[in-house]
């Protein structure tokens, strides 16, 4: 081996002294100064008569330092090396001093806006992770009349604080939300810190166990990816666990979604503390069941699982109105529809939809109201003129006729983890057979064995696979000349982005309205969207949207508020029971009906719940919706027009109507 020379080991000191940061690298500086003072002092000590070499290495500092000395000396020999101190003045000690400090800010300020540093908040909501569902979430969260300002008020919290913690923090995440109105005005009560669940201590630098909610929002797991975000929330959910019980303090309440609906009991046993599990996967699918069976769903469930205006869900406590029935506070909330009640079961809440009029308000009951605001769920003191008529719903109403369901046929187009918990929802609809051929880039006998592991239920679909890229031009041309019912477009998830995704499935969704154009009979066109600014970009008379992100954010924060909502929805989707249904007007007695107070009496006295009306045809937005209209004014109902009924089904009895 050669030897190393001089040049080199000093090169490698100097550079091992250099990567252990600015302070080191100030006292490399700092020794190169002092070497080039004391090499300067001893050029000029023996011209300098009785000064010693001490004072001539202090000449040589001055003027390596401040190069305003260079005109005091005499002698050409003293010249020189004063111009040569104070060039070297200018490299070394303001150049790699100013260079040492500007990088050493730069790095300091790069660290600071990572967000890095612990918060010393309390009391504050902690989202775990920046996926699609986060920018709604965060709407959800700082709307006024949301459930989660009401929780942090119950809690005493007087000032709503918002930590996110992202896997890197950089300005397009501050661009995402400041681009939206609402967020822009309340980024000072926003914290970005840098970290994943994975991390104890990135879990530390966003207190999550000084939180009063902790959000774990689900996100999309790429192709090649084996980090899903359900073990990601079962990670977090064990560390803060783990933390909680080190630190002898109680674990955060803790709001979570779980992509597969088969985890969940996972989770339960991965946490002690408070925690409720959304089921996006299940309830999704649900989603997609419901709209499939009853076409125009999508528009209900736009409204009240969104943060758009309209009307929502609101589970309200009953303190004030024990003894009363549900007639009496239908009476007292003209702005509001009473849906039922939910009921302490032992240790499990009992939801009632549809309950009759005549049930008596228990101590402890809480109320299903469909309403625009918070407020206008609550019913008006008894001092007030009541000018509503009570409705009369009997404790069962008549009994209707099972339909056979029949034959429904779909396509789907693409290929998502939820088209499988699809098929087995289809499964559950055992009046319905449904023939599915799905089309896909996905190696068909993948698929096929995806669906086929979900659950035995599923064998109970025809499913057919075809290998094809719907964005091919000519790869629908055969599918399109045979009769479906529906055609769903589904939002990919093995993309990078949701726009990708989304880009794909609406350019899918022009491709096949283009090829349906000359049809007589159109079927129905459902499109699944990750990114809820896409919604605008499709023809809603043309086609129905489920915007997934949106309606699990919702669910998200009002469940964070009332527990109790996440049992009322999955009693509404789930197959039988109670459930939302279209019916056309003339299943009712409608001679007398001429406002929304008449149909609520008629529809009332058959065991149903009147929400609102469907059109045929759609106003100048597009929306054909009106749910929860005034109850005064004249409904003025078209030929085609359904009616929005809340109804109870036995199982079994799930034929459209």
């Amino acid at each position: 081996m050669l030897p190393f020379s001089f040049v080199d080991r000093l090169r490698y000191l100097v550079e091992r002294q250099f990567i252990k940061g600015a302070h080191y690298q100030l006292l490399v500086v700092a020794a190169f100064i002092a070497l080039i003072s004391l090499i300067g002092g001893w050029l000029v000590w023996p011209t300098g008569g009785e000064a010693s070499l001490a004072d001539s290495v202090w000449w040589a500092f001055l003027r390596l330092t401040d190069p305003g000395y260079l005109g005091d000396d005499e002698g050409t020999w003293r010249r020189i090396v004063s111009t040569v101190l104070t060039l070297s003045g200018y490299v070394v000690f303001l150049g790699a001093l100013v260079a040492i400090m500007t990088r050493w800010l730069i790095a300091m300020m790069v660290k600071l806006e990572q967000g890095l540093t612990p918060v010393t908040v309390s009391g504050h909501i902690v989202i775990l992770g920046w996926t699609n569902r986060t920018i709604p979430l965060v709407q959800e969260i700082l709307d006024v009349n949301g459930g989660i300002q009401r929780l942090l008020k119950a809690r005493l919290t007087k000032r709503l604080r918002l930590v996110i913690l992202a896997e890197d923090v950089t300005a397009e995440y501050v661009h995402e939300l400041r681009a939206v109105p609402l967020i822009r005005k309340h980024m000072g009560n926003i914290i970005l810190r840098s970290g994943t669940a994975l991390q104890p201590e990135d879990l530390d630098r966003a207190a999550c166990l000084q939180a009063a909610v902790v959000l774990i929002p689900g996100r999309n797991q790429t192709a090649g990816s084996l980090v899903g975000s359900d073990v990601e929330a079962i990670k977090a959910l064990l560390t803060l666990q783990a933390q909680a019980h080190q630190r002898g303090v109680t674990p955060p309440y803790v709001v979570a979604e779980v992509d597969d609906s088969r985890k969940m009991a996972v989770m339960q046993r991965a946490y002690s503390g408070p925690l409720e599990v959304l089921a996006s996967e299940a309830l999704v699918s649900r989603l997609f069941a419901q709209s499939i069976i009853h076409p125009g769903l999508p528009e209900v469930f736009g409204e009240v699982m969104t943060v758009h205006e309209g009307n929502e869900f609101y589970i309200r406590s009953t303190d004030n109105c024990v003894g009363q029935t549900l007639a009496d506070i239908g009476s007292r909330t003209p702005d509001a529809i009473v849906c039922g009640l939910m009921r302490l079961d032992g240790d499990r809440w009992r939801t009632w939809l549809n309950a009759p009029t005549g049930e008596t308000i228990r101590s402890g009951d809480k109320l299903v109201m469909l309403a625009r605001a918070y407020e206008h769920a609550a019913p008006q003191g008894e001092q007030v003129e009541v000018s509503m008529r009570p409705l009369q719903r009997p404790a069962s109403g008549p009994s209707r006729p099972v339909s056979t369901g029949g034959m429904r046929r779909l396509l789907v187009l693409g290929w998502n983890r939820r088209v499988p918990a699809l098929i087995h929802e289809l499964a559950g609809y055992r009046e319905y057979r449904f023939d599915v051929h799905n089309v896909a880039v996905v190696n068909a006998d993948e698929r096929a064995a995806m669906i086929n592991s979900y659950s035995p239920a599923t064998a109970r679909v025809d499913c057919q696979f075809t290998e094809a890229d719907y964005m091919v031009e000519g790869a629908l041309d055969q599918l399109m000349t045979q009769r479906f019912d529906s055609i769903i477009l589904v939002s990919s998830d093995r993309l990078d982005s949701g726009e990708e995704a989304d880009a794909r499935a609406m350019v899918g969704y022009l491709i096949v309205d283009e090829l349906l154009r000359q049809r007589a009979i159109r079927p129905q066109i459902l499109l699944e969207l990750s990114d809820p600014a896409n919604e605008s970009l499709v023809v809603r008379k043309r086609g129905e949207t489920i915007v997934s992100p949106m309606i699990l954010s919702h669910l998200m924060a009002q469940i964070a508020q009332r527990r109790e909502l996440g049992l009322m929805f999955e009693e509404l989707l789930t197959t039988g029971g109670p459930e939302l249904v279209f019916l056309d007007p003339r299943h009712y007695p409608m001679q007398s009906v001429t406002t929304f107070a008449d149909l609520e009496a008629i529809v009332a006295l058959h065991g149903d719940t009147a929400l609102g009306v469907f059109r045929l045809k759609a106003d100048e937005q597009g929306r054909r919706l009106q749910l929860n209209p005034q109850r005064d004014k004249p409904l003025r109902l078209a030929e085609g027009d359904q009616l929005v009924v809340l109804t109870t089904l036995p199982p079994g009895d799930l034929a459209g109507r």
